[in-house]
């Protein structure tokens, strides 16, 4: 039980490790003052080896060395996604910001211990081919490909964009000779795509999440076909759906008006709850047992006056920007 993070500082040449039991959730909210803030922060939490690539839910390296900063959270969405980019973006200026889509990784690459370190053995197992379209709730991928005659067709589904990947070119030949039923387009922008080019034997990617293997092409299953991934970004394959078949705007500024009218907020005190839980009379003869890391709170460390009136301003600044651009109401 938990949501484990683990952390990464270095510093003049040398690295320390630290983890939070309860810490993956706020990953990109400590993040969000700078890098002093931030670093202590991570500093602040306890030391720990590292975490496998299963058990790790959240990470930051933070290389003051090298003024690179690597992330990854589960966010919630497209639009939170964008919103801790773009705030980033502004309060680490003159770093390399970049969200570790490795997950770990892009940590351990950075740091010269090569990406297979924390790899749990079968990490990537190819699977056979199956579908889930978007009867069953929002998709949260979109499927498209260009047939060997031009035709771009696209559908939506709720299985994830790297159940798709895991498919390998069995996914091709499917959408090539069975296609599935036609999809409505998307009311909300999902979390990631794939478009399947059959004449040119490319598959172009995007993705707002972690996607474990996609600095390891070609992933078991695609040998002989090229990837280009396109990080966060879903404009190119945007561009090539058909026009019945569009993305929905991104709803930035209500994502940025939730971080900036809840940053600050204490994270829930989950090891009481835990406590009170482990306590509580069991079934006869049970008896909890409770890993004693995850009594141990994630301990925030309050930004400065001056780091925090500097990531309002810039809080203030992207929200009208964004409400300018979307012909959003005013700021509440």
């Amino acid at each position: 039980m938990g949501a484990r993070a683990q952390y990464v500082v270095v510093e003049n040449g040398s690295w320390q490790r630290y983890y939070s039991h309860w810490g993956a959730n706020r990953v990109a909210h400590d993040l969000l003052p700078g890098p002093a803030a931030a670093t202590r922060s991570f500093r602040a939490q306890q030391g720990e080896g590292w975490l496998n690539d299963v058990s790790c839910e959240g990470a930051a390296l933070v290389d003051h060395d090298r003024r690179v900063l690597l992330w990854f959270a589960f966010e919630g969405g497209v639009a939170e996604h964008q919103a801790h980019r773009a705030v980033l973006e502004r309060t680490w200026a003159g770093w390399d910001v970049r969200f570790a889509y490795d997950g770990l990784g892009d940590l351990t690459d950075h740091l010269g211990l090569g990406r297979d370190l924390l790899r749990k053995p079968g990490w990537f197992e190819p699977r056979g081919p199956r579908w889930v379209g978007d009867e069953d709730g929002e998709p949260v991928t979109v499927v498209s490909v260009r047939q060997a005659d031009g035709r771009v067709q696209a559908w939506g589904s709720v299985m994830e964009a790297t159940e798709f990947l895991g498919m390998g070119f069995v996914l091709a030949e499917c959408l090539e000779e069975l296609p599935p039923p036609p999809t409505p387009r998307p009311v909300q922008l999902p979390e990631g795509g794939l478009h399947v080019d059959l004449v040119e034997r490319t598959v172009h990617y995007w993705t707002a999440e972690v996607s474990l293997g996609v600095r390891d092409w070609p992933l078991p299953g695609w040998r002989g076909w090229s990837l280009d991934f396109h990080g966060g970004d879903h404009s190119h394959q945007a561009a090539l759906l058909p026009p019945e078949f569009r993305f929905p705007e991104v709803p930035l500024a209500p994502a940025l008006r939730q971080l900036r009218d809840g940053f600050g907020a204490p994270p829930p005190d989950a090891p009481a709850l835990l406590a009170r839980a482990a306590a509580a009379p069991g079934p006869e003869g049970a008896t909890a047992v409770v890993n004693p890391k995850a009594l141990v709170p994630h301990d925030p460390v309050a930004p400065t006056p001056d780091e925090l009136c500097v990531l309002r301003t810039v809080l203030d600044e992207l929200i009208a920007a964004a409400e300018r651009d979307q012909g959003a109401g005013p700021i509440a």
